[in-house]
């Protein structure tokens, strides 16, 4: 399984919703709590291309965006291949 992993802050719903979904689907991540740490948020911003809202989730380091980004890949069928792919 491709190895994935995620940016959150605390007391994020939208965090929760996209580790819950991972979970879901028996995928180990790493999350990067952001929280706080203006260093970290920076190394997330620069990864996703200047974005800074959260979560921000990678898989295989290819950026795949946010929650809303991760349950349309769902949707559409492309999540489950993605996560599949060779590391």
């Amino acid at each position: 399984m491709s190895p994935v992993t995620i940016y959150t802050t605390r007391f994020c719903p939208y965090c929760v919703s996209a580790k819950e979904l991972l979970r879901k689907k028996n995928v180990t991540f790493s999350e990067i709590d952001v929280t706080g740490n203006p260093t970290a948020r920076k190394a997330m911003s620069d990864a996703a291309g200047g974005r800074t809202t959260v979560p921000q989730i990678f898989i295989a380091e290819r950026h795949v965006g946010g929650c809303d980004d991760l349950y349309d890949l769902d949707h559409a069928g492309q999540l489950d291949p993605l996560l599949l792919q060779a590391s």
